[in-house]
């Protein structure tokens, strides 16, 4: 199944929809030593909006975010403009959904991180209990972030 415009033949019904509205649950990283971090912090905060075209925005960001102290964007610090930088991911564009293969795949239209405009990323999801969690491939390091979010509606 699609959730984009067109849609893959086959029997629709056999996937679960994913259109809806999602909040963050979890933003965790898990290390090649197998221990498990927070890329954005304890408390991460998030949203993920999905069309039934299948159309999405997904943002998360660091709840621990530091201000910065000029109160203009413009004119921050370097720490501030990294903190803002690392404490945010966003992006939007469609969602291609391949239930069969527990497979998705963002077609990032923009990013807040530019190198990604453009590209296509799969990742494999598990959904249970009204929770969608998926894996991002493998950072150059060998972390592995793991996003975990809940549907609202």
């Amino acid at each position: 199944m699609l959730l984009a415009a067109s849609m893959i033949p086959g029997d629709a019904s056999a996937a679960p929809s994913l259109a809806g509205t999602w909040t963050l649950v979890a933003a965790d990283v898990q290390h090649p030593d197998g221990t498990v971090g927070r890329d954005y912090g304890a408390d991460p905060k998030g949203l993920l909006l999905i069309d039934r075209h299948g159309n999405y925005s997904l943002q998360i960001f660091k709840s621990e975010r530091p201000r910065f102290a000029s109160n203009d964007k413009a004119t921050g610090t370097p720490d501030e403009f990294r903190e803002a930088v690392l404490g945010s991911s966003t992006h939007y564009g469609t969602l291609t959904v391949d239930p069969a293969n527990h497979k998705l795949a963002f077609h990032i239209v923009n990013a807040s991180y530019p190198n990604w405009i453009g590209q296509t990323q799969t990742r494999r999801y598990q959904l249970k209990d009204g929770e969608l969690s998926y894996r991002v491939p493998p950072r150059a390091n060998g972390d592995i972030p793991i996003s975990v979010w809940r549907r609202v509606d």
